[in-house]
């Protein structure tokens, strides 16, 4: 099995910054893609970041030059640098990895964490 465990969300003042973290772990061959997404209510879930195994990055509009992802290869971490947080980044953040698992090698799994509240907020 696969888990993905995420931590670092929480209540911050707009302007503020916020670090999420997610840990995968379990039966892993090669992670390819680990990302992160957000759901705000009566919203649907949407792409925040994304970084591939060789270090290329996409984000949404809404957050470039404020949200940076990373990853820790060896630790198969992925983050997510948020500054100057606004209201509008309030939501649950997901992290995503979509992975080759140990035994089945033909097929790329998504996998989901469960989720961490992000709320911006005076």
């Amino acid at each position: 099995q696969v888990q993905l465990v995420e931590s670092g969300g929480g209540l911050v003042q707009p302007g503020g910054s916020l670090r999420l973290s997610c840990a995968a772990s379990g039966s892993i061959f090669r992670i390819n893609t680990m990302g992160w997404y957000r759901q705000a209510p009566g919203k649907q879930r949407e792409l925040v970041a994304a970084i591939r195994s060789g270090g290329s990055t996409n984000y949404a509009d809404s957050v470039k030059g404020r949200f940076t992802i990373s990853r820790d290869n060896a630790k198969n971490t992925v983050y997510l640098q948020m500054n100057s947080l606004k209201p509008e980044d309030t939501a649950v953040y997901y992290c995503n990895a979509k992975l080759i698992r140990l035994g089945a090698y033909e097929v790329e799994i998504d996998y989901w964490g469960q989720g961490t509240q992000v709320t911006v907020s005076s």
